[in-house]
């Protein structure tokens, strides 16, 4: 009896370090699973926050290169005005204020009456830097009937020519050749010999004693001047208010998701 008791014991000895080697590898088997599911677990995590990062950083860039965009486009918008009201300011001080004061407003029918060169008058040219020389221009004088009035008047090409010489109807320009001057002035008047009934503009009031055959500064020529000016304004106007326009739907869409969220 008493040999058999460490045979039992050693096998019981053998059972319980069995036992407690099955028991930790378990627990190794075990921990080990969890510390491979955390592991993973945390490089999902962290390629997700790279994903999400990446989001961000290329959310961030579109972001600026769209706020570029805007301030240049806003930018160019306000230009176009500025130089829309810098055209329109010109205009008003040059082109529309020499229309308001024009007294050549009616429009009627001339009949030419006499046409004649009278004299010769000086003038002088430009013949380079810091040059001028003297010449001669012929004198052209074409007077005319206004169905209007029914009286004869002097007729005149433009308003500038009354301010050159009023006493010249037509005044060709000055160069050094006489014998040119005089060829075109004779075109001019064989040209009112043969259409002797035309349109001329006359003054309603009768306070200028003269007609113009082409006005300067008609109602067609300042709306073609300031046609242009007005197509910037409202262009300039048109592109800050799309920028506007889109930053605001930007900002309400942006709202929109926060509160979905």
């Amino acid at each position: 009896m008493t040999k058999e008791r460490p045979c039992h014991l050693s096998s019981r000895t053998s059972t319980v370090r069995r036992g407690s080697g099955d028991q930790s590898s378990k627990m190794f088997i075990w921990t080990s699973g969890r510390s491979t599911t955390s592991y993973r677990h945390d490089e999902r995590r962290n390629i997700y926050q790279k994903i999400r990062d990446h989001d961000l950083l290329d959310k961030r860039k579109t972001v600026t290169a769209l706020k570029a965009g805007e301030d240049r486009a806003i930018l160019l918008g306000l230009t176009m005005m500025v130089c829309s009201i810098m055209m329109y300011f010109l205009l008003g001080i040059t082109l529309l204020r020499s229309y308001m004061q024009s007294v050549w407003t009616e429009e009627t029918q001339c009949t030419l009456l006499n046409i004649s060169i009278t004299e010769t008058f000086n003038c002088s040219f430009s013949c380079g830097p810091e040059c001028s020389k003297n010449s001669q221009y012929p004198c052209l004088q074409v007077y005319v009937n206004v169905s209007s009035s029914g009286q004869k008047y002097l007729l005149y090409h433009t308003e500038e020519t009354i301010k050159i010489n009023s006493e010249c109807s037509y005044i060709p320009k000055c160069g050094k050749n006489f014998e040119e001057s005089l060829s075109l002035v004779n075109v001019v008047m064989e040209n009112f010999k043969k259409y002797q009934h035309f349109t001329c503009f006359c003054d309603p009031e009768g306070i200028q004693k003269n007609v113009l055959l082409t006005k300067l500064y008609s109602s067609n020529v300042l709306f073609h001047s300031l046609f242009w000016p007005t197509c910037m304004m409202i262009g300039g106007l048109v592109i800050v208010a799309m920028v506007k326009l889109t930053q605001y739907l930007s900002l309400l869409c942006e709202r929109i998701q926060r509160i979905n969220r």
